[in-house]
């Protein structure tokens, strides 16, 4: 049975990003041009590896909905 979003939990998959692309969310937090298309991306990536398989336009839409809470927590 194929994975869903339901089964991530967007936290742990999402929270490495923070860190791992530290520079990028500083630049987010300065509102530089590219700095959210790039931390969209990349969470769209982790939500893909880690169910294996591509997402629809919903979950991505999800995983962006996710990224962008969490980026605003602190």
């Amino acid at each position: 049975m194929a994975l869903t979003l339901a089964d991530l939990d967007p936290a742990a998959t999402l929270r490495p990003i923070l860190a791992t692309h530290a520079a990028t969310v500083a630049a987010w937090r300065r509102n530089e041009a590219g700095a959210w298309g790039a931390l969209a991306a990349q969470a769209v990536l982790a939500a893909r590896r880690a169910l294996g398989r591509t997402l629809t336009e919903h979950e991505r839409r999800a995983v962006w909905a996710a990224m962008w809470a969490l980026l605003n927590e602190g």
